[in-house]
């Protein structure tokens, strides 16, 4: 495969992965209607820079550490599904203001990257896909290309995370405080029930 088709592989990639709803776009929905796009923005783009350090590691085949996450998938996951049921039960305790809160400072900002930086990390979903898929595309690749594929899937998936936030941002308005306390419990129980099906994964 030549670069360009590499890096495009990557990049839809990074889309497919990002794309479909799970506890990250929750939070990014959640964080963008009540703090603003840039605060939904951040936190997509931790959940992009996780993934593409786990494209890393399947595209590098960085076998001593892949054998090190497959080890770690049981303690992984129970790590993995108490911060997903913190994270659903700060949402419940949480307070819907009455307006839509002005952008969010920058220090708030890294904590949204950090969270779900971590959260990401902390999927074996995650691990075993980016793993699979980009040990394979590495198989079929040139020498340079591993980094390619890097780029790519962190554009992708930063690009799905830009478009979500600013189409929710623009709507954030037209949520009333009674709507945004009903958007933060909607997100908090299915975050408690992605970390519920995380468990029961484990048996």
């Amino acid at each position: 495969m030549d670069l360009l088709a590499v890096f495009a592989s990557a990049l839809l990639i990074g889309l497919s992965i990002a794309a479909p709803v799970g506890p990250i776009g929750l939070l990014t929905i959640q964080r963008s209607l009540e703090h603003g796009p840039r605060a939904g923005l951040a936190t997509g783009l931790g959940a992009a820079a996780a993934d593409a350090v786990y494209g890393a590691v399947g595209a590098y085949g960085v076998s001593w550490l892949i054998g090190a996450l497959v080890a770690a998938r049981v303690p992984l996951a129970l790590f993995g599904a108490a911060f997903l049921l913190w994270m659903a039960w700060g949402l419940v305790r949480a307070p819907a203001a009455e307006r839509a809160a002005q952008a969010a400072p920058a220090r708030n900002g890294w904590q949204y990257f950090a969270t779900t930086f971590v959260l990401t990390l902390s999927n074996p979903a995650t691990i075993f896909s980016f793993i699979a898929v980009f040990g394979t595309l590495a198989g079929r690749s040139t020498v340079s290309a591993p980094g390619t594929m890097v780029l790519g899937v962190l554009l992708g998936s930063a690009l799905w995370w830009l478009f979500l936030s600013t189409a929710v941002g623009h709507l954030r308005e037209r949520f009333d405080a009674r709507w945004r306390r009903r958007v933060n419990l909607a997100s908090a129980t299915v975050l408690a029930g992605f970390a519920l099906w995380q468990l029961g994964s484990l048996t």
